[in-house]
């Protein structure tokens, strides 16, 4: 969805970008992500929703991963979209300290802000193109989006990983 405007309370525009964000969890993870999603929709509106999909734990023995995309709209700064991330995955107890391939009771990676490219943010953020469970959940709610640094759109992307591409999919990501 392209960037939009809208007029604040003086009338002035303000620019609106679509939000891309990814979801992971390996504990308790259907919970989790129901209860990520609902905090999302209160922290920035209407959520696009993906399917809910199953990937391998990769690096240390660790249970499967639930992993999920969502979109919203939003006039806020990147600064400001990270920080009510990371409320929300404090919110949840997530601890920083432990590898990424070990348990993790929420992930949100922050994926894209719009087509900007900013490199002390991490946007767009680097497994977008390279990762299936990045990928293909995000491919359900964008799959025409075309990836600011590559112009690869996301559909190709993900037609370009062939079997890597075939994750389970279990269900709707809950919410309210």
């Amino acid at each position: 969805m392209p960037e939009a405007q809208k007029a604040d309370a003086h009338g002035v525009g303000v620019q609106r970008v679509e939000i891309y964000v990814g979801l992971g969890s390996n504990l308790d993870a259907e919970r989790r992500l129901r209860e990520a999603a609902q905090a999302l929709e209160v922290a920035f509106g209407p959520l696009r929703r993906s399917a809910v999909y199953r990937t391998p734990a990769v690096g240390a023995p660790a249970p499967d991963y639930l992993n999920a995309a969502v979109a919203f709209s939003s006039d806020l700064s990147p600064d400001d979209v990270k920080a009510r991330l990371v409320e929300i995955e404090d919110a949840a107890r997530r601890r920083r300290s432990q590898p990424p391939s070990a348990i993790c009771g929420l992930d949100l990676d922050f994926l894209l802000y719009g087509r900007r490219v900013d490199a002390r943010q991490r946007l767009p953020h680097r497994d977008v193109l390279a990762r299936a469970h990045v990928l293909v959940p995000l491919a359900d709610i964008a799959a025409d989006l075309v990836h600011p640094l590559t112009g690869v759109r996301i559909a190709d992307a993900c037609a370009a990983l062939g079997r890597g591409a075939e994750l389970p999919n279990v269900g709707p990501l809950g919410g309210p």
